[in-house]
């Protein structure tokens, strides 16, 4: 990943958008690739499989009381989706940078902002690895369950970028599954839990128990990490006054300031 962009102006010209990403460093990543087709298929159906998801709403909801109230300047919404966090921060930002690799939940979040008469979210169809924008251009950097599809190392290399975006106080807030492979106990208790869960809906939930049970073991789709990995992401990011909470059984929240 590309840490920062360079730009330069002619005399009285007017300077570019603190927006603007610089270019791919290099062919995109196969793992990008993937997601942008996966996320392209499930596009349509994604806002219904929300509303159907209490957990969902409810580790929005713990992100958005972790962030607080009052203006919020600029933001950049990682893996944005189609919008449900973006939406939401909109109407107390300066302008809101939404952030997706797939080009169909891209243009449902922008027909959505649309609906609801709001003009400051800007959407950028783009691999989160790649993104590239100026340092000390940005106020708050948020992500919600979307940064645990990324690799181990590419989620580092997003933490520290984050960083270099940020301004002076600027905060990196994320909201995510956030569960180890079982090595802790309270990594079996809450997947324990999810297997009863999911068991108790008969076929259907046997059928998800096996089918994330092959994902999870072999890391295909998601690769959680716990929220006390994420904390020392973090720091050894540079972050200062890093703090984390379980939200819902599998999910949690991670938080940090710039200096």
């Amino acid at each position: 990943m590309r840490s920062e962009t360079s730009h330069t102006t002619e005399p009285d010209s007017l300077a570019p958008s603190p927006w603007q990403p610089g270019p791919l460093p290099g062919p995109e990543p196969a793992v990008a690739r993937r997601q942008r087709r996966r996320w392209d298929r499930r596009a349509a159906h994604w806002q219904g499989h929300v509303a159907a998801n209490p957990g969902l709403s409810r580790s929005l909801a713990s992100l958005l009381k972790e962030i607080g109230p009052g203006p919020l300047g600029r933001v950049v919404d990682l893996g944005a989706g189609s919008g449900q966090l973006s939406l939401a921060l909109a109407p107390r930002a300066d302008q809101v940078l939404a952030v997706d690799v797939s080009p169909q939940m891209a243009e449902e979040l922008r027909r959505r902002a649309a609906d609801a008469g709001i003009e400051t979210i800007e959407v950028l169809v783009q691999p989160i690895e790649s993104l590239a924008l100026p340092p000390a251009s940005v106020d708050l950097v948020v992500s919600h369950y979307a940064l645990h599809h990324l690799r181990d190392a590419d989620k580092q290399l997003v933490v520290a970028a984050a960083r270099r975006w940020l301004r002076p106080g600027g905060r990196l807030v994320v909201g995510d599954l956030m569960l180890g492979r079982g090595a802790s106990p309270e990594d079996r208790a809450v997947i324990a839990a999810k297997v009863r869960q999911l068991l108790r809906r008969g076929p259907a939930g046997v059928w998800r128990v096996a089918k994330n049970a092959a994902r999870f073991t072999f890391r295909l789709q998601e690769r959680p990490v716990p929220p006390e990995t994420w904390a020392e992401f973090l720091r050894r990011a540079g972050f200062e006054a890093v703090g984390t909470r379980r939200v819902v059984q599998e999910a949690g929240l991670v938080w940090g300031t710039r200096s």
